[in-house]
């Protein structure tokens, strides 16, 4: 069997992205990728570079799935409905509740770190791209107001979005979280 540098990183970034940088270690990351200590190093450097791999593999993977399914809608609502259903139904989820691996980050790093903020900062950016696509569409077809701009939208459900995936975490019920869901898509009509 031939070693996959992505298969990896994948396996490392789902570990990262339930404990945190901080509180990875190196024993969690050789046991999630079965690599040695050398062979990690090796391939990716240091647990930091292969930190920011992480981060950019979230950012085109999740940015991908999240533009094809908006391909596949008819409707830019019902897209933005279904996005902000699923983060409802987040709380229901066996298992760590982890967030959103760029937000989580930021919120780790602060800032403090040039290289992981460029990251964390092309991984929204992204985000905020399909979701101003998602509002424009939506806006085409008279399902949203177009007194605001689809960019400043797509910012205001980022930051809904990333406050109900603070909440998820915090406990907060998916029927509470669905009303919010609610509220914020009234408050695009």
């Amino acid at each position: 069997m031939q070693f996959e540098p992505e298969t990896a990183v994948a396996e490392a970034m789902a570990v990262f992205w339930t404990k945190g940088y901080e509180c990875t270690s190196l024993q969690d990351l050789l046991k999630a990728t079965g690599l040695s200590k050398s062979s990690l190093y090796q391939t990716f450097g240091s647990k930091h570079t292969l930190f920011e791999r992480c981060l950019g593999y979230y950012r085109e993977t999740f940015t991908s799935r999240m533009a094809a399914k908006l391909e596949d809608s008819d409707s830019g609502l019902d897209f933005l409905r279904e996005v902000l259903s699923c983060v409802a139904a987040e709380a229901d989820a066996r298992g760590p509740r982890r967030g959103c691996l760029l937000i989580n980050t930021a919120t780790e790093f602060s800032g403090r770190d040039a290289r992981v903020a460029k990251e964390v900062s092309l991984g929204t950016g992204r985000i905020l791209d399909v979701f101003e696509k998602a509002i424009a569409k939506a806006q085409a077809a008279a399902e949203i107001d177009t007194a605001d701009d689809a960019r400043t939208l797509a910012q205001f459900v980022m930051t809904t979005i990333s406050g109900m995936r603070a909440m998820v975490k915090a406990g907060m019920s998916r029927a509470a979280l669905e009303k919010t869901a609610a509220i914020a898509l009234k408050a695009m009509r």
